[in-house]
């Protein structure tokens, strides 16, 4: 009986947590169209486009937009480099259509980075499971990510 609270507990205080943070997927917005403005952006910026694909059902997903937020070594890197967005992934509804054209990133699982160049071809999927580091993300490894990414990084 004792197992029984402390999983309940446990599953109330995650709950309770991602609860607190800031959703920040935009469920209205058509994913494929906010990809192809976002790269028209990048291309006409030299950046590259860094899709965090995932939801707001996703705690894991909050947790890496908060941290991104919140860190301005990783808030500089990405201004310099990419134009940054949350694709919303409806898990409940097929959208065959987004992970074709991201070669299927929910493989690793959510929240998965796709890095786009400049036309819009995939370069890379990151699973962002390597990026963690306890119960959040490690700064060292998010900036390893992206500097290995950027388009001078990628040209050299």
């Amino acid at each position: 009986m004792k197992k029984f609270y402390c999983t309940l507990l446990l599953l109330m205080s995650a709950a309770v947590a991602s609860a607190q943070l800031t959703k920040v997927y935009d469920e209205q917005v058509a994913p494929l169209q906010q990809i192809e403005e976002a790269v028209a952006k990048a291309r006409s910026e030299g950046h590259f486009v860094v899709c965090q694909v995932g939801g707001n059902w996703c705690p894991w997903c909050l947790k890496l937009a908060a941290f991104v937020e919140k860190d301005s070594l990783v808030r500089e890197v990405i201004a310099q480099n990419f134009e940054y967005i949350h694709v919303n992934y409806p898990r409940r509804d097929a959208a065959p259509a987004l992970m074709q054209r991201l070669h299927n990133p929910g493989r690793f699982g959510y929240p998965a980075l796709v890095v786009l160049d400049g036309d819009g071809q995939v370069l890379h999927i990151q699973d962002s499971s390597f990026l963690e580091e306890g119960s959040g993300y490690d700064a060292a490894k998010v900036l390893r990510f992206l500097k290995g990414w950027t388009p001078a990084a990628v040209k050299n």
